[in-house]
């Protein structure tokens, strides 16, 4: 049955974009090369699911993979659930566009990671066990902080997942000449079909794969773009700047975000939505002690800030090929077919012929199919951990709660395939940017206090908490974006197209402000465990064996 599934799915492949992502996708005749390269890659992870499902016996290897992975591994595997298509396609169709904005765009995905190399990473593997909830709830209420950061991660996981699939079906389009629906539905099924056998074990393993494969395909693609250089960024950015259309504009700011309160609310919401994303978070639960979690950091974030500096190198270079006399077979009544997100598609074809473009398409393929199984198991783990097995019953066997698990993460794929094939006419790069916000507003605020203010309580946290949430949304909604874009109304409301500013103010002083204001015995019991809770986090008394430093 698993192979059945998989070869009807050979020609699933998606992207998540920043750019224009509302285009009309064209038909194309179908890339052989392409399909073979699917075919090789799906046959070997359903190798590594059919291996992990045989490993895979407690409900600590479906979430964590038993704790066996090293800091090596996990820093590989961090950086493929991170760097998704957004990141591949997305960001290099961005710098096509925009030029220095987009380099700006990058930076910010990439200044998250510092917070949680020093403020998070050895305290989550110390204090958690499946899920990011398990650290706000170590002192705090178990059904009030559980249920709202459970709301918090479904959220984030569904916004997200909708931006993959509705990104996979119209690349599918584009490349392939394949309806949208069948495209979203076959993404969405073998995405089912790794996370419900495998578990943690295979998704760690298709995403260390991915990583690989889009580190090997983009350091090729910018090793070529700078030999036509004679490897002289500075001629590169030169031959950028006499083909863009923008000119020397391109090398300045302002051309995607031009006030400064979007700017700094952006980078807000990319910098600490890092630091809250339940899928990024999970995966410090895979290994062993809190030294092999700083470890694993330290790896990721090696990698993604070379993946960033490259894939700078890959936007300039889409500049300056596909806008030369010899890139106008790309372009489809003045406009790049597929638009901006395809620029460094166009560019791999440019560079490496069919082939190549093949194995690109075989990335991005990759990409999305190891975001989306970490998302969809992050948000398995919160209803069956936080919300079943916490709250509903505390008393449940590893078997049912893994059973549960398995359950939702149909569950999850099935909205995730209908809510892509709604939304398939709108703005995903939205939706990924609202993703971040409701991260950082509603998630990174309650898990930054719990392990640091003595003083948080399950008032304060619900309250101010469920306050981010609310206002993330609500901001969004009546910002640009969405009132007046969208909803077709002539003016917004909220005046920001980016509200994190605002939203993730409002959680903190919500937070210590309600916390304040509870002087319960609850509290005060709450308070006083900060100690035997900060003492844990520090020396990992009680959740992992002594290692040598």
């Amino acid at each position: 049955m698993l192979r059945i599934l998989a070869l009807i799915s050979i020609i699933a492949i998606s992207v998540f974009a920043a750019g224009d992502a509302t285009f009309e996708a064209t038909k194309r005749e179908l890339n052989v090369s392409a399909i073979i390269m699917f075919l090789i890659f799906i046959l070997g992870t359903l190798g590594i699911t059919y291996w992990a499902a045989r490993k895979t016996k407690s409900a600590s290897d479906f979430y964590t993979a038993g704790g066996g992975i090293s800091g090596f591994q996990n820093g590989l595997a961090i950086a493929g659930d991170y760097m998704s298509a957004a990141a591949f396609l997305g960001v290099s169709g961005l710098i096509y566009m925009k030029g220095y904005d987009g380099v700006i765009y990058a930076v910010s995905f990439l200044v998250g990671w510092p917070i949680i190399l020093f403020f998070m990473a050895e305290k989550l593997r110390n204090l958690g066990k499946f899920t990011f909830a398990d650290i706000a709830a170590y002192r705090l209420g178990q059904k009030e902080i559980r249920t709202l950061a459970a709301f918090g991660s479904i959220s984030v996981v569904i916004l997200y997942l909708i931006a993959q699939m509705v990104g996979a079906g119209k690349l599918i389009q584009v490349l392939f000449g394949m309806e949208y629906e069948y495209a979203v539905f076959m993404v969405g099924a073998l995405m089912i079909i790794y996370v419900t056998f495998g578990g943690m074990l295979a998704t760690t393993w298709v995403q260390i794969i991915k990583a690989c494969l889009l580190l090997s395909g983009v350091s090729f693609m910018a090793i070529m773009v700078l030999y036509h250089f004679g490897f002289s960024f500075e001629t590169l950015a030169v031959k950028a700047v006499e083909n863009h259309t923008s000119g020397e504009a391109i090398l300045s700011p302002g051309g995607f975000i031009t006030d400064p309160i979007s700017a700094i609310s952006l980078g807000m919401a990319l910098m600490l939505g890092t630091a809250g994303l339940p899928h990024v978070l999970m995966r410090f639960f895979t290994v062993g002690n809190a030294k092999e979690a700083r470890k694993s950091v330290v790896y990721a974030t090696g990698f993604v800030a070379y993946f960033w500096v490259i894939i700078t190198v890959v936007g300039f270079g889409a500049i300056a090929f596909l806008n030369s006399a010899e890139g106008a077979q790309y372009f489809v009544d003045g406009k790049l077919f597929g638009g901006s997100n395809m620029a460094s598609v166009h560019l791999s074809h440019m560079l490496g012929g069919n082939a190549f473009l093949g194995f690109i398409s075989a990335v991005a393929f990759a990409t999305i199919l190891a975001v989306v199984s970490g998302l969809t198991l992050a948000g398995a783990s919160a209803i069956s951990h936080d919300i079943y097995a916490n709250v509903i019953n505390p008393n449940a066997s590893d078997e049912k709660v893994v059973k549960i698990s398995k359950i939702t993460v149909i569950l999850v794929g099935i909205i995730g395939v209908v809510l892509g094939i709604a939304f398939e006419s709108q703005n995903i790069a939205y939706m990924v940017g609202l993703a971040f916000g409701i991260a950082a507003s509603a998630n990174f605020p309650i898990l930054f206090l719990s392990i640091y203010w003595s003083g948080l309580t399950t008032k304060g946290a619900f309250i101010g908490g469920f306050m981010g949430l609310i206002s993330a949304v609500t901001f969004v909604v009546l910002g640009p974006n969405v009132w007046v874009e969208i909803l077709g109304n002539p003016k917004a409301i909220f005046p920001y197209a980016h509200p994190a500013l605002f939203s993730v103010t409002i959680a903190f002083i919500s937070i210590w402000f309600f916390s304040k204001l509870d002087n319960s015995d609850r509290a005060k019991n709450e308070k006083e465990l900060f100690r035997a809770q900060n003492i844990r986090a520090n020396t990992g008394i009680g959740a992992a064996g002594a290692v040598s430093h």
